[in-house]
């Protein structure tokens, strides 16, 4: 019972700060298992250029440093405000995110060369609590009960926090540089008098997005999982005997019901 409680709660997480979430607790897992070392992760320009060890690109955002205090700190941040931003401003909007999320790895791995960080998962997180707390400026914050403040100020606040740590800045710095960049092309500069949206989501990244979400419903209807809500009625009218159950992608619900019924009909013909 308290696994499927438990499988129910992780379900339920938006995919994409699912995915995100558990590649960095796997990642961390198998350091701490010695299966990998972090020297196989660091972001390291001259093995990626010149030995093609292409996976670097990704993996110095999949780790933050052994289990302990700094790797708690970080997963809570990340998760917490990685999902209130897919549920939140980006809700429906899946291609968008990935897209935010491939724009700001690009900044941070460029800006990455010219500076000595050879991890940037937390830069990345700092990112995400940057765009969610310029979206959200009147929110109200309570740091540990010492600090009230406004969520445009919690960078600055966790920046601080790290620098009473010990811990440098840059990484906060650049978090920080890359989250304006993003909140500023995406939200400010196309409301200017004469602006245009410049950061668009690409077609294929769009097209990709939706089809992998009408492939994982389609799995879903198939072994009587999941469905989305409103198909029981799409499904009756169809003939079509279809469990209904509590959906776990979030943002299934903007495929048209009519349009993603009618291809598994005309792809698969029956359940």
């Amino acid at each position: 019972m308290a696994y499927q409680s438990l499988r129910l709660e992780y379900l339920q997480i938006p995919p994409v700060s699912r995915a995100y979430t558990t590649a960095c607790v796997l990642t961390t897992a198998a350091v701490q298992l010695e299966l990998i070392t972090p020297f196989q992760l660091y972001f390291n320009p001259e093995l990626i250029f010149k030995h093609f060890q292409i996976w670097r690109l990704i993996t110095n955002f999949l780790f933050f440093g052994p289990v302990g205090f700094n790797f708690l700190f970080n997963m809570i941040f990340l998760y917490r405000y990685c999902r209130m931003l897919e549920e939140g401003s980006f809700r429906g909007r899946t291609a968008d995110f990935v897209f935010m999320f491939l724009f700001g790895g690009f900044l941070m791995t460029l800006f990455g060369l010219f500076v000595s960080l050879v991890f940037l998962g937390q830069a990345f997180t700092i990112m995400l609590v940057y765009v969610w707390s310029r979206r959200n400026p009147y929110v109200r914050m309570n740091f540990f009960g010492l600090l009230n403040f406004q969520a445009p100020f919690l960078p600055w606040v966790l920046m601080g926090f790290s620098l009473l740590l010990g811990n440098s800045i840059i990484v906060d710095l650049l978090g920080i540089a890359v989250g304006h960049i993003y909140f500023f092309l995406e939200d400010v500069f196309p409301n200017q008098p004469g602006g245009i949206r410049i950061l668009k989501t690409p077609s294929i990244l769009l097209f990709l997005i939706h089809q992998m979400k009408i492939q994982i419903t389609i799995h879903y209807l198939r072994s009587g999982q999941e469905a989305l809500p409103g198909v029981r009625a799409s499904a009756s009218a169809a003939k079509v005997a279809v469990p209904i159950t509590r959906p776990s992608w979030e943002g299934l619900s903007d495929i048209p019901i009519g349009i993603l019924l009618s291809f598994v009909l005309q792809k698969y013909g029956h359940f």
